[in-house]
């Protein structure tokens, strides 16, 4: 195996071990997270771990589609959506460096879909 070839799979690998991390928090209903969405949002609280709850089988399905297929469109997603949670720390009232140690979070997806390759059309972003 090439050195590009186990990058990538490193980079597999992590990627689906942050999203399955998180989705399985999300599952569970974590408390501070539950605050976090009803902070931004306005939601009650039962809204709010509905929405979790939705994001945890999302988180799910990223961290196996990563694994087994990684598609690009997801594999970006997977970057937005780690840069979103990191930056929702300091949103919240968390210090900034709550946001900075998470820089993995989207720098990992995004290190992946370059080694990928960046689509040079649309329909390449589903492949």
């Amino acid at each position: 195996m090439n050195n590009a070839k186990i990058i990538k799979l490193i980079l597999k690998i992590a990627v689906a071990g942050e999203f399955i991390g998180h989705g399985v928090f999300a599952l569970q209903g974590k408390k501070t997270w539950i605050d976090w969405i009803g902070q931004l949002t306005g939601a009650d609280a039962g809204t709010a771990t509905i929405m979790l709850t939705i994001v945890g089988l999302l988180d799910l399905l990223i961290a196996l589609l990563v694994l087994i297929r990684p598609i690009r469109l997801v594999i970006l997603w997977a970057a937005f959506w780690g840069f979103w949670t990191a930056l929702i720390r300091p949103l919240v009232g968390e210090p900034i460096w709550d946001f900075i140690e998470r820089w993995a979070n989207w720098g990992a997806p995004l290190a992946l879909l370059l080694l990928i390759g960046w689509p040079k059309n649309w329909k390449e972003w589903f492949r």
